[in-house]
């Protein structure tokens, strides 16, 4: 049998250093950034307006609670503890298939309790400044007559905003303490939103991200394109 020509041999290794070998590195470095440090997700409903709203796509960092080991629960270390006001993605504690985004408003040894709809944190009212209508028109689940309101709450070192859609003179929870390793999230979409209130509280260890940025956002209905929203921090 023959050997391959040189020609064609010098041939297949030029095509391996010119296109394979760079593919195969963009790949790698690929899902190293994707599993450690940074990911993409998506908004698939309403219950963080007026925060997040319907088709933000978003960046999340996965490096700032410490990196985890892939395919399992375990950090490599811990970087940062979780904050009051971080707006997280997480396992979706009745289904860990599904990832879930809320705000943190309670840390490990907090009471929670919410007397007419004003959130009380270690038996401190939160700071909660009435700013008018809402102009989000997310009128789903709201009380007929009632007109959704904008509302500023002071979290610790971070202000938000979030949205009330019915009366909330009668509304109330707890009062119940966060554990250990534990936070407790809610929406800010306060009235519309699946969280910690039904069913119950977020491991640490659950915890995919922080919210960094807004890469994309579109609303299939009117403008498609949210320009006003691309590359709007997440706070």
């Amino acid at each position: 049998m023959g050997t391959e020509p040189q020609e064609q041999r010098t041939q297949k290794k030029s095509f391996y250093k010119e296109w394979v070998e760079p593919f195969l590195i963009a790949a790698v470095v690929a899902l190293f950034i994707r599993q450690f440090i940074v990911e993409a997700f998506k908004i698939p409903s309403g219950s963080m307006i007026p925060t997040l709203t319907i088709g933000d796509h978003l960046l999340v960092n996965k490096f700032i609670y410490g990196p985890r080991i892939p395919f399992t629960d375990t950090r490599l270390f811990s970087w940062k503890e979780p904050r009051r006001g971080d707006i997280i993605v997480f396992k979706y504690p009745e289904n860990e298939d599904k990832n879930f985004i809320k705000r943190i408003v309670g840390l490990p040894g907090d009471k929670i309790q919410i007397t007419a709809g004003k959130l009380f944190i270690k038996d401190q009212p939160i700071p909660l400044r009435d700013m008018g209508p809402s102009p989000e028109g997310d009128h789903e689940g709201g009380f007929s007559g009632f007109t959704p309101r904008l509302m500023e709450e002071q979290l610790g070192d971070v202000s938000h905003r979030l949205q009330y859609l019915q009366e909330q003179t009668d509304k109330k929870f707890g009062p119940i303490t966060v554990p250990q390793s534990s936070v407790f999230v809610m929406g800010d979409n306060r009235d519309n939103s699946q969280d910690s209130r039904v069913w119950g509280f977020v491991k640490f260890n659950k915890i995919l991200g922080k919210a960094l940025i807004i890469y994309w956002s579109w609303d299939g209905n009117d403008r498609w394109l949210r320009w006003e929203r691309i590359g709007n921090l997440i706070k």
